[in-house]
This record gives structure tokens, C-alpha cells and sequence, in this order.
């Protein structure tokens, strides 16, 4: 699986980040899907290895500007790129009515087939390659967390096995992935017998806005990958005049730790943070790596990131 952040900031861009958008592309498939779509979104994608044209599907989080306002524009681009297959949104209820709003008023006519499904918590989504639960968050409107599960390997051969036995790779190697039996040298081989054990496919969880990460307990338990916003670090938080229904880094890192969480990555991070202020990013990163001793990142945009079923998560460079 391959995840690539398309922006990382919280609530406005940024000269170094865009708004909340993040791509996932799943081995041997052309296909890849949109997690969020922050204002910018179209042209972030210009600057990164996925195509709007191979986009299967998006998912929003939740209705607040900085996670959706990029639809309208993405969904131009694509028309305008000669992009026209089919492409289905999933958000909550109100996205209907935003989006039927805007594309009447500015008359846009996609020449493709848009399907619009607003989603209930607790739903699942059955894709060729994985599920997706939607789950409730802590936010000041509702916000969810997308829960993938990726479908396990199941039908991976014993080619050693297969070859002690004087069969070689041939197209009766495709007969046994099928479940069917076969005849070699006299003797019926069944599948069963020279399938290796199934690969586990990997879980992850893509969360929207949301104040704590222990709302969603057991499903972290030895999650793959949790990627969750660490907007604010504790000291800065607890000096905010206006207290707001986000993470610190240290209540993330926590959790993430509580849980035995495998690979956890930052992100809708507070234009506070940046190069040209006091508040250099490396210091989320290191109030992360206080409470939380397994793999962590704080995502850039345009970071690629790749979670091996046996490596766990892997930075590209």
C-alpha cells in the first residue's frame, strides 16, 4: 500500500503545506483513492506521481472547508483533463447538497458519471482490495475516521513444492490458484495441498479532525498504520485562549503507545509550525517520539510513504 500526503495543514495553507488531502494506491492495482480534499487539491496533484485520471474514488472526513472545498475544482480538472470514468464520492450528510449546489450555479457539465453516497457511522464500503469502516471522532461537527482493511493473500503457490514434485511454472499454476484440481505425471494434485499459509492484509486508519485518538480504543489495538492529525504540540495547547477540539502530539503519541499502535504518521499540522517561525516542526516530532516508541513520522507534502505487510511503513526518498 502506498500513501502519498497531498497536504498537511491545518485549517489554511501554508507557503510549505496545503490543506488536508492524502492519495492511496494498493499493489497491482491502477487505481488510487482520496482521503479528504482541502482547498488546492487539483494543484497539488500536479506535483506528485498520481493521476487524476486513475482516481477511483474520495472519502471526506467531515464538512469543515479545509477537508472539502477542493471538490469543486478537482472535479472541473477532471473533466477538463478528458478524464471521464466514473467516480464516486463518499462524505456525510450535507455533501449532496453542496455539491448538486455548486455544480448547477456554475452550470458544470462533467460529461462523466458522478455517484454521490452519503455514509452512516459504522458502515462498511466493499472494495476489490479492501474495506473501509467509517468510524465516529471527537470534533465541534461530526468527524470520522476511515478504517481500511486490506483483503488478505490467499492464494499464493509453494513453487518449491510444486517443483520437488517436477511441475514447473506453467499455466496449470493459474488452475491451482483457482481452487481446481489437476493431473502431473498420472497423479492429481489438489490446491490445498501446495498453498502457503494466507498473508494478512494490512490495517489502517485515516482519521479526520478529532480532539482524542482513545475514542476509537480496540481498533487501534496493533493497528499497521494510524495516521491521525497532531495539530498543536501539549504547550502550545494548553496556552491556546480558545480551547479547540483537536490532538496534541503527546495525547496522540500516548494513545498510540497504549495501543502497541505498529507505524503512526503526523499530520494536519499548525501553520504555526514552520520554517520561518520560532516553532520548528522538529519539536512535534520530538514530543511524539517522548511517548511513543514505535516508527513515527510528521508528514511533509508530497511525502510517499509505502507499509510493507512485513516492514511496516517505509518513507520514500
Amino acid at each position: 500500500m502506498k500513501i502519498t500526503f497531498l497536504g498537511t495543514s491545518a485549517g489554511k495553507p501554508t507557503k510549505e503545506r496545503g490543506l488536508s488531502a492524502i492519495g492511496v494506491a494498493f499493489e497491482q492495482s491502477n487505481k488510487w483513492y482520496l482521503f479528504d480534499c482541502g482547498e488546492g487539491t487539483q494543484f497539488q496533484l500536479m506535483y506528485s506521481n498520481l493521476r487524476i485520471g486513475k482516481l477511483a474514488a474520495i472519502f471526506i472526513t467531515h464538512l469543515h472547508g479545509d477537508h472539502f472545498y477542493g471538490l469543486p475544482g478537482l472535479l472541473a480538472s477532471k473533466k477538463m483533463d478528458d478524464a471521464l470514468s466514473s467516480l464516486t464520492i463518499y462524505g456525510p450528510k450535507g455533501i449532496r447538497h453542496f455539491l448538486e449546489c455548486v455544480l448547477e450555479v456554475s452550470e458544470s457539465h462533467l460529461g462523466y458519471d458522478l455517484q454521490i453516497i452519503e455514509y452512516e457511522i459504522d458502515q462498511e464500503f466493499v472494495f476489490d482490495k479492501f474495506v473501509v469502516k467509517v468510524l465516529p471522532l471527537v470534533h465541534s461537527i461530526e468527524s470520522v475516521a476511515f478504517y481500511i482493511r486490506e483483503n488478505d493473500i490467499s492464494d499464493k503457490l509453494d513453487e518449491a513444492k510444486l517443483r520437488s514434485v517436477g511441475l514447473e511454472p506453467s499455466a496449470l499454476y493459474g488452475e491451482l490458484k483457482r481452487g481446481k484440481s489437476i493431473v502431473h505425471d498420472g497423479e492429481v494434485i489438489e490446491p490445498h495441498q501446495y498453498m502457503l499459509e494466507p498473508i494478512k492484509g494490512s490495517r489502517v486508519m485515516i482519521c479526520g479532525d478529532n480532539a482524542s485518538a482513545e475514542v476509537l480504543d480496540g481498533y487501534l489495538d496493533d493497528l499497521d498504520l494510524l495516521v491521525h492529525e497532531a495539530t498543536y504540540t501539549q504547550d502550545i495547547f494548553d496556552h491556546l485562549k480558545k480551547k479547540v477540539l483537536h490532538s496534541t502530539a503527546k495525547d496522540l503519541a500516548k494513545t498510540a503507545q497504549k495501543h502497541h499502535v505498529k507505524n503512526l504518521i503526523a499530520t494536519h499540522i499548525s501553520p504555526r509550525y514552520s520554517e520561518h517561525s520560532k516553532y520548528d516542526i522538529s519539536i512535534l516530532y520530538d514530543e511524539l517520539k517522548a511517548y511513543y516508541d514505535g516508527r513515527v513520522f510528521v508528514a511533509n507534502d508530497f511525502d510517499e510513504y509505502e507499509l510493507k505487510r512485513s516492514e511496516g511503513v517505509i518513507k520514500k526518498l
